[in-house]
């Protein structure tokens, strides 16, 4: 197989890291580079120029549409290596069509928002934000000090994942050294299969009234959409906690804020719908609610391994190996 020219395609402002000096060399070495600066448009001199040789297209986050104008204007493409998690609503279902391999970085994506699940999993258990409020507003320790006489900590606490996807496979397997009970709500997924994974099955309501802390992992899809209501969320043990850092249309946020303004129950929110909360929300206001913008998958540094993955899956595909990460039309039903 002859070296394959490669084209970048992604918004730099939101990829930094993505591809770093080492990344870029391997490229290089595995093929011709036909610019080391992403492409962030198609429709304009420069892309149709590099597009016509493209053999291989890295995109990421903030890539243009990968649409039948792009077919036309990249008759050789061969291959599109996605330096990010989802392919949808970046590569149209022609793109498949025309027997375009297409791999993506999703697992790589996926390790540090199961790191980001399992430290919000700890501080939930430790109750560590109500410490932190209560030390920070006293100045002293008397409440602290009570606090630490109630049935709080991770010792034996069981803990609900909703969403047997690789995230949660993840969220699993680095909850193992610890002393939790493992829940699983999985339609997918049968008793042995979970057993095997390290978690009971069990059905959502059951998973809902028995979990301290219950954390969200499946993708978003008409049939999951608000799987979280009201119903749900009124089966939750007072003073649970609810960890969403999947998709913010998982939940009905409006059962859910109404649930947290009693104070009830707690919630660790990375993901909303629509992606930034209204600036009235009181997403931003309760203080039962630790409120981040979407940060669990790959920020900085750990954006290296997005790249990474890519240029893996590019050396395999220029040797003829079979890829790792290869994503059909047909998985984007299912997945994230």
């Amino acid at each position: 197989m002859k070296r394959p020219s490669i084209a970048l395609a992604m918004q730099s402002s939101r990829t930094e890291h993505v591809l770093n000096v080492e990344a870029l060399d391997r490229l290089g070495a595995i093929g011709n580079l036909l610019d080391t600066v992403p492409l962030e448009r198609f429709d304009d001199g420069r892309a149709r120029r590099i597009l016509a040789e493209a053999d291989v297209l890295i995109t990421g986050w903030g890539s243009p549409y990968l649409g039948p104008d792009v077919l036309g204007a990249a008759p050789n493409l061969r291959l599109v290596a996605h330096a990010a998690g989802t392919v949808k609503g970046i590569v149209d279902e022609q793109v498949f069509g025309a027997g375009i391999v297409v791999t993506h970085a999703a697992e790589a994506n996926s390790l540090p928002v199961a790191e980001f699940t399992m430290a919000g999993i700890i501080f939930a258990g430790k109750q560590v934000f109500r410490f932190r409020d209560l030390y920070v507003a006293d100045r002293n320790r008397s409440r602290t000090h009570l606090m630490q006489r109630q049935p709080i900590g991770n010792y034996r606490r069981t803990v609900g994942i909703v969403g047997a996807s690789r995230i949660g496979r993840r969220v699993i397997e680095l909850l193992r050294p610890f002393g939790y009970r493992v829940l699983l709500f999985d339609p997918t997924v049968d008793a042995a299969g979970a057993i095997g994974l390290g978690a009971e099955k069990v059905e959502l309501a059951d998973l809902m009234s028995c979990s301290d802390i219950i954390s969200l992992h499946a993708p978003s899809l008409p049939s999951t959409q608000h799987m979280i209501g009201e119903a749900e969320l009124s089966l939750m043990k007072d003073g649970a906690t609810l960890i969403n850092t999947a998709r913010g249309a998982l939940i009905d946020e409006a059962a859910l804020l109404a649930a947290l303004a009693t104070g009830r129950i707690d919630a660790i929110i990375d993901v909303t719908d629509p992606e930034v909360p209204e600036a009235a929300s009181t997403f931003y206001d309760l203080p039962n609610v630790f409120l981040t913008p979407h940060i669990a998958g790959a920020v900085g540094l750990e954006r290296g391994r997005l790249g990474e993955m890519a240029v893996d899956e590019i050396e395999r595909f220029a040797k003829g190996q079979p890829l790792l990460y290869h994503v059909q039309w047909r998985d984007l039903a299912f997945i994230a």
